[in-house]
Parts: structure tokens; sequence; C-alpha cells
């Protein structure tokens, strides 16, 4: 006999809750619980601006591509503008450009001689290079440098030339992000609005003007993220392909698919598991997102099976998921994170690249480079976890999401009537990694808001966005003594503007809302953004070095820890 619809009988609570309006949420099926649809875009404002019909349908189909290259195209404009400019070695330029250049020459690190010595030589005209083939030690994995190194290999040992890949990562990231903020939102509203809160904010901005490692993790982290929200659509869709329907056509839960239906080949995770090994090739740091996003994918798997109806989800989920995940993406992680010391592999005067060479033990059995690399790496390690050093610009962590302490990385002070400074009043001249302020306090209120979705409503984008900010912030507490600055939290940046945008969409409501609450919620959104673009604008000229009176300068340090 076939069998009737399953109703929903409220609970007593929800009966009480009707008297103060509650309303009970739709029901939704199972096939649109494990897959949400994309909903069809509109083409009405296609409309109103003259294309006929059939062309506003087709630019409505585009504008999931159209959109995010637009505002990709926008911020890159605005990261290329004057890229050379300040033509100096900034901050830890001065290691990383010339690490680089080294291995664009020898295939690792060489020597060059003391800073004071090697930057001016390198930023002379004519040009020398002062680069020695002795191998020397150094505290990062070669990925970041590469990186920079391709751009140099194009233009040459040159500020633009060192900075050209870090733009390039800057602006693909954004992009990236409006594609993955459409995904996990299923709105291309709010994807390209992530994307344009990453594309004004000053700390995004300043590192991909920079050639510093921390924004090649961040891109590699967030092409990761990226391929694992794919991973779990094309995961949940093959699950709701392998449901009952029943007479009417609806899928239906089946316990017994879902704790033993497979979810078949997932080579998403193969590519998350790739960038994750580029992220960690660039900085260790990389390794507490492999973590992270592995529980979280494994926790995402828990949750279509539940959906699915399997009896017992977290057993189904280590019976058919857990080996298949830590085996696509973390031998994928080690095979790339090898391969990206090939040219260190294949050099003799590498740093401790002949340690093992001739040595005994009981690790002989494993061949002599792979032991020299973990020598190498260990005394990386003991490096990092010994470093101590006082530095005028570090600070603590717990500073960071309120930006008490930004990093200087570019200061002059122009005299009176000189370098293009006005004769009455003095000039300042600096680059300041601080992220957009009123970006990032409200990001901190949307953090606070996600934890509430996260917390009591389940919400499991509000967990992804969640488990990324953790993975790439709350580490650093456990280094507090250490030497560390504000500006590695470029690597979290992504997420904090999905944060935002999340928020921005619960002001504007959910589907079905009033449309004067639409238009009230979409009064105060688009004050926020305007004033976080205006704000962005407003320390332009201390995020590129522009030339400004001395005033102007100091009205821009909002807080006496910024100066």
């Amino acid at each position: 006999m076939p069998q009737k619809a399953a109703t929903h009988r409220p609970t007593s609570w929800e009966r009480r809750l009707r008297r103060f309006g509650y309303a009970e949420r739709p029901r939704t099926s199972v096939h649109d619980r494990l897959v949400v649809p994309f909903p069809e875009p509109g083409s009405q404002l296609w409309r109103t601006l003259g294309p006929s019909p059939v062309a506003a349908g087709r630019l409505a189909r585009w504008s999931g591509w159209g959109w995010p290259l637009l505002v990709a195209l926008l911020a890159g404009l605005a990261r290329f503008w004057r890229l050379g400019s300040p033509r100096d070695i900034v901050f830890d330029e001065t290691y990383y450009a010339k690490d680089a250049w080294a291995l664009l020459q020898l295939g690792y690190e060489g020597t060059w001689p003391d800073r004071k010595v090697a930057d001016p030589q390198i930023l002379a005209d004519p040009q020398v290079i002062p680069l020695s083939d002795t191998g020397s030690f150094v505290v990062h994995p070669p990925t970041g440098k590469w990186v920079i190194a391709l751009g140099e290999w194009m233009f040459g040992l040159n500020p633009f030339g060192w900075r050209f890949m870090t733009a390039v990562l800057g602006t693909l990231s954004v992009l990236m992000l409006c594609r993955i903020g459409r995904r996990l939102f299923r709105s291309t509203v709010l994807g390209c609005l992530a994307g344009a809160l990453l594309a004004v904010d000053g700390l995004h901005y300043v590192m991909s003007r920079t050639a510093l490692l921390d924004l090649v993790v961040m891109f590699f982290v967030l092409a990761a993220f990226g391929c694992l929200l794919i991973d779990r659509d094309r995961a949940r869709a093959r699950l709701a392909a392998a449901l009952p329907a029943g007479e009417d056509g609806h899928v239906r839960p089946d316990e017994d698919t879902g704790d033993r239906a497979g979810t078949g080949v997932r080579p998403w995770r193969l590519a998350a598991g790739f960038f994750l090994g580029l992220a960690i090739s660039a900085k260790w740091s990389g390794l507490y997102f492999l973590a992270s996003f592995l529980i979280l994918t494994l926790l995402w798997d828990v949750g279509a099976r539940r959906v699915a109806g399997a009896r017992h989800p977290y057993r189904a989920v280590l019976r058919k998921d857990l080996g298949w995940s830590v085996v696509s993406v973390v031998p994928a992680a080690v095979v790339t994170y090898l391969a990206t010391w090939t040219g260190w592999f294949l050099s003799d005067n590498g740093y401790g690249r002949r340690w093992a060479d001739g040595r005994g033990g009981t690790w002989s059995w494993i061949p002599a480079p792979l032991r020299s690399l973990w020598h190498y790496e260990y005394g990386v390690y003991q490096f990092h976890v010994g470093l101590h050093t006082p530095h005028k610009y570090e600070s603590n962590p717990w500073s960071w999401l309120v930006l008490g302490r930004p990093v200087l990385f570019h200061s002059q002070s122009p005299e009176p009537g000189k370098a293009g400074c006005q004769a009455t009043a003095d000039c300042s001249q600096t680059i300041l990694a601080l992220g957009t302020p009123l970006l990032w306090w409200s990001a901190c209120c949307a953090l606070v808001y996600l934890l509430f979705r996260w917390a009591l409503r389940r919400d499991w984008r509000a967990g992804a966005v969640l488990c990324a900010v953790g993975a790439g912030y709350l580490p650093w507490f456990l280094y507090q003594d250490r030497t560390v600055f504000s500006f590695y939290a470029v690597v979290f940046v992504p997420y904090l503007c999905l944060a935002v945008a999340m928020m921005l969409g619960a002001l504007l409501g959910p589907p079905g809302t009033s449309e004067t609450r639409r238009k009230s919620g979409a009064v105060a959104a688009g004050t926020l953004v305007l004033l976080i673009t205006w704000n962005f604008i407003y320390f332009f000229p201390i995020y590129t070095g522009l030339k400004i009176p001395y005033p102007s300068w100091h009205t821009r340090m909002w807080l006496d820890t910024w100066v």
C-alpha cells in the first residue's frame, strides 16, 4: 500500500509560540535539503536596461560569472596601480624577494651580504646582484618564494617584478571569494558582496602589493576551501541520487542508503589536498587548515548521512568516508609539499642537503635526501619555537580583530618643498598594514552572529566560516610569547568578509520577507557597505605610500597604538 506523506505535528512549544507570531518553517524535500538548488537568475534588471527578453535572459544566466569578474577587475585595477611604488625594498621583502631570485638562479636559497649592503646594490642603476651559491639557512619552505620568483622571471629583480605575483593572487582571490560566497549562500549578490568587501580591505590590499608569504598562504587555503565546497555539493548530490523515490516522485530518507551508500570518487578532495600542500609549503601555519578542514568535511558527511536517513551517521562516516577522506587529502598534501623542494633535492650546495650522506643509524633505511630534509626542518622548527626577539610592531593575537597594533611596512618623511612635498608643510609617506577599520569592527559583530547561527540554529554555513577563521586565528594564541605580527591575519580575512556578507544577508531578510522589511534592510546593509568603502578610500594614502601632509596622516591615526 502506498505510504501516506508524513505530516509534521507542532509541538506544545510551537503551539505556544504561535501566539507570539511564530510561523513554522516550510518543509523541504530530502533532495533539496541535500542539494540546495541555485535560484534562477532574474532578468528584470537587464530588461530595464534595454536588451531584448532573449538577450536579457542570456545576460542573467551569465551573471554568475559576469558580476564576479567585474568585481575582480576593479580589485585588480586598484592592486596594480603604481605597483612598483615605492621603489624600495619594503619590510620583509628584503628576505623573500632575494630568496626568490636565488631559487630562480640556483634552485635553492643562496647567500646574500647584509641587507644594508645588498639592498642598495639591487636598487642601484646599474644594478649589482651580490648572490653567492653557498646555501643559506632559511626558515620558510620554498613555495611562496617560487611564486614571487615567477614575477621576477618575467619582469626582473625590481619592485614591480617581485610584487607582481602577489598582486595577481590578490586579484584572483577576490574572484574566488565571489564564487565561493555564491556557492555557500546560493546568492550571486551575497557572493559578490563578500568579494567586494575583500577588494576594499586595507590589509588584503597592502599584502597584495607586497612580496611577503602570507597572502600566498591565504590564496591556496581559499582555493582548498572552495574545492571542499564543490566536493560537498557533488557528494551530497550522489547520495540524493541513491535514495529511493516514493510513488509521488519525492525522494524520501532511507536507513540502508544513508548507512551504506558510497559517494564515489571525490577528485575535488584531491585538489583540496594539493592546494593545502602548497599552503603548507609556503608557511607551516597551513597545517592548521589541513587538520581543521579534514574535521569540517567529515562533519559535513555526518550531516549528509543524517539527512539521508542513516540510523548511525557517525558510524557510517567512519566506515564509508573517513578512510577515503584522509587518503584523498593527506597524501596529496604530503606529495605536493615534498615536490616543492625539488630544486633543493637536485642541488649539491643547498643548506644541509648532504647532512645525511654516509650516516648510519636506526633511520638509515630512509633515503638520505629525505633524512637531510627532516634534519633541516627540525632546525627550522627549533628556530620558530624559540623566536622571542622583541620587535617594535609585534602584537598579541588578542588585539588582531580590533586592529590594536598594525605593522608599519614603509615610512619616509620628505622635506618641505622636496620630492613632491609642498613647501609649506611637512609630509608623510607611509605604508601601514592595517585592515579597513569599519570592515573589521563589523566583522567582530558578524562573528558573534555566526556563533549564534551555528550554535543555536545549526547553520552549516556559519560553522564553515567559523572553522576557517578559527584555523587561521586561534593557533596563534598558543604562541603568545613569540614574536608575531598582526598581518598574519590576512590568511583569514576572506572568511571575515563572508561573515559580514552573511550578516548583511540576514539584514535583508529571508525569501518571502515583507517589502517594508526588505527596504529597511537594504538601506541598513547598503549604508554599512558604503561606509566601509569610504573608510578604505579615506585610508588609501597610507595603504599606498602616497605623500600627504603630516596633519592629514595624523588624523588617520585613530588609535594611539597605530603610531
